[in-house]
């Protein structure tokens, strides 16, 4: 029951970015009159309140109850948001976008680790796509509400998307205080059956001080050696895991907003209704296809169904690319690979987090999830601005190749990933090896034979007594 009330605050809660980001960019620039350079930096320093956040709310959710975590953090996002009602003057505007990013982004790995303490190892990986379905469904309904009912032809226009944006944080805190009512937190779970790996858990289902051995507790040590950014840099299955995270970002999520969209209308010549209708499409396939999805793959490894993701994100590339050459059907094309990218994205997003999990070092598994969380927003955040100086500059050829490319990239990080931890374990800490000295070679005892007693001499005397 935890775990679907955590999906519905979940979905609730995205409310608030569908509902301000995909037009704060033309209210800030264009209705309030700031310009370009606001506008960009409005989204800046979201991305920039995200990247500070997931680390550090990751530490929080670690050492502290995730549920706390995620209701203060969503209240923060909520108070930001609203307070962008107010904002007659840029500063204001840019200190509310901040506050925004920081508190959106600084509940997602509490809410992570929700995830993984509401549910079991048979049904880890269908909580987390039922989270991330619920979560693009709020996406998708919080900017039909707010295109339905915002203006962006007045000054005012659309206060009402940032008083759904704080409503819907609110009340996604309600429930997920509600949920998490007298929970306690376990102190280990198992997320072996969650993720189809091979080796011990050490983040979240190895005991400390177990001295059992694999990628987790290679994690584990490397972190009391230097903290959860040596720890997935030192150990191979966890720094793969970065590298094939953020190269599926850089492959669709990068671009989905802005560098597609570009791409599609400058290059591809389509009509603007498209991408639209693409976004639709988009959000119907991961609904429909996710349960699915999740059944018919519940019995593959991680890191297979992650080289199958990037595999499909290069079938993505190369349909936009064939749109080049076939102008009559550029916009079925661009919109079928929404399509495409959607049926990616029902494997990806339930087998990403249990698998960072399960990498995660004992004890940092919140810290784990927020900073490769931040690494994947902080390389979606360059996205747009690589499209707009590619596309700008006519250079799609580029533009394309290089998504094929990074894409690839993702292929071979999920394959290394396989191989790292099917790998047998390696012992951290080896025994010196003693010298051993030149065994000399000893001759067999000889047996002594008892002494033989002595018999005295015969005399007459015996022989007569005999």
């Amino acid at each position: 029951m935890r775990a679907k009330l955590l999906v519905l605050a979940s979905s609730i809660g995205m409310l608030g970015w569908g509902a301000v980001l995909p037009y704060q960019y033309a209210y800030a620039a264009d209705t309030r009159g700031w310009g370009p350079l606001v506008a960009a930096a409005a989204s800046s320093l979201f991305s920039v309140g995200a990247l500070v956040a997931a680390p550090l709310a990751g530490r929080l959710a670690d050492r502290f109850n995730p549920v706390t975590v995620a209701v203060l953090a969503q209240l923060f996002a909520a108070a930001g948001v609203a307070s962008l009602v107010f904002a007659d003057v840029p500063g204001v505007f840019l200190a509310g976008m901040l506050v925004f990013g920081l508190g959106l982004t600084a509940a997602m790995p509490a809410k992570q680790v929700l995830a993984l303490n509401w549910s079991s190892g048979d049904d880890r990986r269908k909580v987390f796509a039922y989270k991330f379905t619920g979560e693009s469904l709020g996406m998708a309904l919080g900017s039909f509400l707010a295109g339905q009912i915002i203006d962006l032809d007045r000054a005012d226009g659309l206060d009402i998307g940032f008083v759904l944006a704080a409503g819907g944080f609110a009340l996604s805190s309600a429930i997920i205080a509600i949920a998490g009512r007298g929970a306690l937190r376990p102190a280990a779970i198992s997320v072996t059956a969650a993720t189809g790996a091979v080796g011990t858990i050490g983040g979240v289902g190895g005991a400390a001080g177990s001295g059992a051995a694999g990628p987790g507790a290679d994690a584990s040590a490397a972190a009391h050696r230097g903290g959860v950014l040596r720890a997935i840099a030192t150990t191979p299955a966890l720094r793969w895991t970065a590298v094939v995270t953020v190269a599926l970002a850089l492959g669709f999520y990068a671009q989905f907003e802005s560098g597609l969209p570009a791409y599609g209308i400058t290059v591809l010549d389509i009509d603007p209704a498209s991408i639209g209708i693409a976004a639709a499409v988009n959000c119907i396939v991961i609904v429909a296809l996710q349960v699915v999805m999740v059944r018919a793959t519940a019995k593959r490894g991680a890191p297979a169904l992650l080289m199958a993701v990037g595999g499909i994100w290069v079938l993505a590339w190369l349909v936009l690319s064939s749109a080049l050459l076939a102008p009559g059907i550029a916009s079925a094309l661009f919109v079928m690979t929404y399509g495409i990218f959607a049926v990616g994205e029902t494997m990806y997003s339930p087998v990403l987090n249990p698998l960072t999990a399960q990498l995660a070092p004992a004890g940092m598994v919140g810290q784990t999830l927020g900073t490769i969380a931040a690494l994947q927003t902080a390389f979606s955040a360059a996205g747009p601005l690589i499209a707009g100086v590619l596309l700008g500059a006519g250079l799609t050829d580029v533009f394309l190749g290089m998504h094929l490319a990074v894409s690839l990239l993702a292929v071979f990080a999920a394959w290394r990933i396989k191989r790292a931890m099917a790998a047998p374990p390696v012992d951290r800490v080896a025994e010196p090896r003693v010298r051993e000295e030149p065994r000399v070679r000893e001759e067999p005892p000889v047996r002594e034979e008892p002494p033989v007693r002595e018999e005295p001499p015969t005399t007459p005397i015996d022989l007569v007594r005999a």
